[in-house]
């Protein structure tokens, strides 16, 4: 069963770039470089990305569970469960239509916002915090190259994310693709990084069926055991 919420978080991660790397080229009228990727839950096609977020929430939330067995730590797989949570609200909540998508929407940022965008929003933002928490927290729980790999992973998705936000309030034309790196960088450590768990929990199952080692003296003493069983049954006969 571990083995299994485990899977579930290496395909979450791939499906979720897929999906949205696919629909985003495909949609008229979309632009990969400038839209965000919450942007393609709008639209007819809409509930495509929508689903994505959702799927790809329930998938992290059920690899978190994995995690906490396979490595037997708790605040990691916290902060990995989090990270479902947040995909799971952005993709209930969707953002309102901006920046000229859907097609005929007037370009910039409306003055008044929706209370369900102001939930896109703060989710979008527990999406990404928790996502470099996570990375952090796994860091610790983690050994030689894959500790450096996530340290790494960390601080690149921190200064990623900084440049989208700084890039959204700018409306620049590459935002799109600020936000794309943060993801890739972010998602593409999920995949390894989840994966290591099997090796750890294949550690424990051994640890745990080895038999014991048995000293010189508790052989003699169980041969000896043995001897004194044979001759009562031999005396009865």
């Amino acid at each position: 069963m571990t083995r299994l919420l485990l899977t579930c978080g290496l395909v979450g991660a791939a499906l979720f770039v897929v999906t949205f790397l696919i629909d985003g080229a495909t949609r008229p009228g979309y632009r990969p470089l400038y839209h965000p990727v919450s942007a393609l839950a709008l639209g007819s096609r809409g509930w495509v990305q929508t689903s994505n977020f959702v799927v790809t929430g329930v998938l992290m939330i059920a690899a978190a569970a994995g995690t906490r067995e396979a490595l037997d730590v708790t605040i990691a797989p916290a902060l990995l469960a989090l990270f479902g949570v947040g995909l799971v609200v952005s993709g209930v909540f969707t953002m309102d239509p901006m920046r000229g998508y859907p097609p005929g929407t007037e370009p910039g940022t409306p003055a008044v916002l929706s209370r369900r965008h102001k939930v896109h929003d703060i989710f979008g933002f527990v999406v990404f915090s928790s996502l470099a928490a996570t990375v952090i927290a796994f860091a610790f729980a983690l050994e030689g190259g894959w500790k450096t790999y996530s340290f790494a992973t960390a601080v690149v998705v921190i200064v990623l994310f900084v440049l989208f936000g700084v890039a959204w309030e700018r409306d620049s034309p590459w935002m799109g693709l600020l936000q794309r790196l943060t993801i890739l960088v972010g998602w593409t450590w999920n995949r390894p990084s989840v994966s290591v768990a099997p090796v750890a929990l294949n550690c424990r199952v051994w640890q745990h069926q080895r038999p014991p080692s048995r000293t010189p003296a508790s052989r003699t003493s169980s041969t000896k055991l043995r001897m004194k069983k044979r001759g009562r049954t031999a005396s009865r006969c």
